[in-house]
């Protein structure tokens, strides 16, 4: 049962890659719906064995890597991170395949694209099963590769390869991070098994590790080194530049990557090395920082994006720096709750854009949208449900655990966990706010679009409305039904060895008893964000444009993302591009080719040039040829060397 839940969608993809060949659509789209809803049954049926039961186990597969004393043993790992982890990748794929079969009904290669979102499942089902590093790292990169096959999947846009490949090469930098890591470990440890090295940490903290010629602590460099991959993968600041531009790949694939899946393979990695991260208060810190500082960037730069996509994609920048803080602040099962609750409302914000886009004719521009909510009732109530969990509005998801996570920032005590706290409900006031911007720009108001999409305004069929539903019940109670058995106070009975927090890091613990205001502070946050959005976008929609053009270079600093793509393009792009070309032109044109293959040629034909010169046709030329040729002859003969 266990290998079919990680296998069943590997199958379905290999399935409808050849049904792709023939245009069999309709099967493949059965095989990948029935591979990846059977993976989430069975996911079903292991959290309530593994998780609720406390049943741990460790899945043989096979002999994977053995090379001298380095063993890596292909082994399905089973504790309750993985269990959840479980629940969450599939329950969204499930959604997010059906989903598709609605969006995509006119592509000629959606089998293809079904086939992709089935390979990206397996990918990321290897990821959180693995049980040890390197297949942990084979399961990251195999999520990168189907990431960049999705992104790119409309490859005929340029565009759409541009960004795929922005994001594959982003995503190395991290990954060349990890890879550092992991040898790191091995180094450290001798083995790349988890237990084996979670075995070994406590006794390993003292140990040091020449860098560069300076001796730093062992544990504080790998733990770095491990949360730069992450940092790749769950775009946070620095190496972000990537999560945007996604958005040339088709809805399904944001709701994707960007709810349940591939940015949350960060966080994850965090979670589960948490018994080497805490023996390394620097990296602790350093986490926190960096996540807070994503959360309030990513914030400020929602507020003033005009494509609906990518407000939601900053959204999610955002709501990753809060889990990332939370761990930093040794506050994990707040993470993981965050990331169990924001797959829920996330997706079911993604797939409601994308009906957005479907009924408006593929437009994309909040500006060119407004005055639809009663042409589309089920995806206005769905948007309404996904804004209310990300604004963080009592009880629904988002609540609970985004007000867990600043709590226990707050009740850490300590001066990254202060500035976390304060970042955090920063950015919980700019998340109501640019909510209830995208809310009213898109459906209230007066229409905006064009004439041509207004007369075809819809709703969406059932194929994409109906996968909205679980979305939605997900947004409304998974907060509610999860928040004892996550971050209550027997939590660690839930999470058991699958997270280990040292006994002095109290704030998970402390959380609970925050004083007052700081658990009403999100909430007044929240809701005075809501109400400057309608008082700017509804009772005076001149406002915000009055408000930009007095803030105009902070208001241009924010619409151009902080200017991060124009910094890295001129300091590594631009630089990277002349050097490429002068190599190009001067090492390979013109050294390598002009000595080597190129200049052979060359040689060759201007040889060739001149010899077609003797073959004139006439006779007398060939036999003045002949006569020199038997004067030569005979010279050699008589000069005695013929006789030699």
């Amino acid at each position: 049962m266990y290998q079919a839940i990680v296998f069943l969608p590997l199958l379905a993809a290999i399935a409808a890659g050849l049904f792709s060949l023939r245009e069999q659509h309709s099967a493949a789209a059965f095989v990948t719906i029935g591979g990846v809803v059977t993976s989430l049954l069975l996911s079903c049926f292991a959290f309530v064995h593994i998780a609720l039961g406390s049943n741990a186990l460790t899945v043989e597969v096979a002999r994977w890597i053995g090379s001298g004393d380095f063993q890596a043993h292909w082994a399905l790992r089973f504790d309750t991170l993985t269990a959840v982890m479980l629940i969450v990748v599939t329950s969204v794929s499930a959604c997010v395949h059906i989903y598709s079969v609605g969006y995509m009904s006119h592509d000629p290669s959606r089998a293809r694209f079904m086939a992709y979102l089935s390979l990206f499942t397996f990918a990321m089902l290897m990821l959180v099963t693995a049980d040890n590093l390197v297949q942990l790292f084979f399961g990251w990169e195999g999520v990168g590769v189907a990431s960049y096959l999705l992104i790119g999947f409309w490859y005929h846009k340029e565009s759409a390869h541009k960004a795929a490949m922005k994001a594959f090469v982003v995503n190395r930098v991290g990954d060349f991070g990890f890879a550092l890591g992991i040898i790191a470990v091995f180094a450290l440890v001798g083995s790349v098994q988890f237990d084996d090295i979670f075995d070994a940490v406590p006794l390993l903290v003292d140990s040091q590790i020449s860098l560069f010629g300076m001796s730093l602590p062992a544990l504080e460099v790998i733990s770095v080194l491990l949360f730069i991959g992450a940092m790749g993968k769950s775009a946070q600041l620095g190496l972000h530049t990537w999560l945007p531009d996604a958005m040339e790949g088709p809805t399904p694939v944001s709701a994707l990557i960007h709810a349940a899946t591939m940015v949350t393979a960060g966080v994850f990695l965090v979670c589960r090395m948490s018994p080497v991260i805490e023996y390394a208060p620097v990296a602790l810190d350093i986490i926190t920082i960096v996540g807070a500082s994503t959360a309030i960037f990513a914030a400020t730069v929602g507020m003033t994006q005009f494509d609906i996509k990518r407000v939601i994609a900053y959204s999610t920048c955002s709501q990753l720096g809060y889990m990332f803080f939370a761990a930093g602040v040794s506050a994990y099962p707040a993470a993981m709750f965050h990331l169990t609750t924001h797959a829920f409302f996330k997706a079911l914000l993604f797939l409601g854009a994308g009906s957005v886009i479907h009924a408006l004719s593929d437009e994309q521009d909040l500006r060119r949208m407004g005055g639809i909510w009663r042409s589309v009732p089920v995806t206005y109530t769905m948007m309404w449900i996904g804004s209310l969990a990300l604004a963080g509005f009592p009880f629904f998801a988002g609540f609970y655990s985004k007000d867990m996570i600043l709590e226990a920032a707050y009740a850490a005590h300590s001066g990254p966990g202060m500035l976390a706290f304060w970042l955090g409900c920063a950015a919980a006031l700019l998340t109501a706010f640019y909510s209830w911007r995208l809310l009213i720009m898109a459906f209230h108001g007066t229409p905006r679009a064009s004439d041509e999409a207004m007369a075809h305004l819809h709703e969406s069929p059932n194929v994409m409305t109906l996968p909205l539903i679980p979305l939605a019940i997900g947004a409304i109670f998974a907060g509610w039904v999860g928040y004892d058995m996550f971050v209550g106070h027997n939590y660690t009975a839930f999470w058991g060895d699958s997270i280990f927090i040292l006994p002095q890091h109290q704030a998970m613990e402390a959380a609970h008893h925050v004083p007052t205001w700081v658990k009403l502070l999100p909430i007044g946050l929240a809701a005075s964000g809501v109400f400057l959005a309608y008082i700017c976008y509804r009772l005076k929609p001149e406002l915000p444009g009055k408000i930009a053009g007095q803030f105009a270079s902070l208001h241009r600093f924010f619409f151009n993302k902080w200017f991060f793509d124009e910094l890295y393009d001129k300091i590594f792009v631009a630089p990277a591009v002349k050097i490429g070309k002068g190599l190009w032109l001067r090492g390979d044109k013109g050294t390598i080719d002009y000595f080597g293959p190129d200049g052979m040629s060359a040689m060759v034909h201007r040889i060739s040039r001149s010899l077609v010169q003797i073959q004139t046709g006439y006779v007398y030329h060939y036999a003045f040829a002949m006569m020199i040729g038997v004067v030569i002859l005979v010279s050699w003969y008589f000069s005695g060397f013929g006789g030699r």
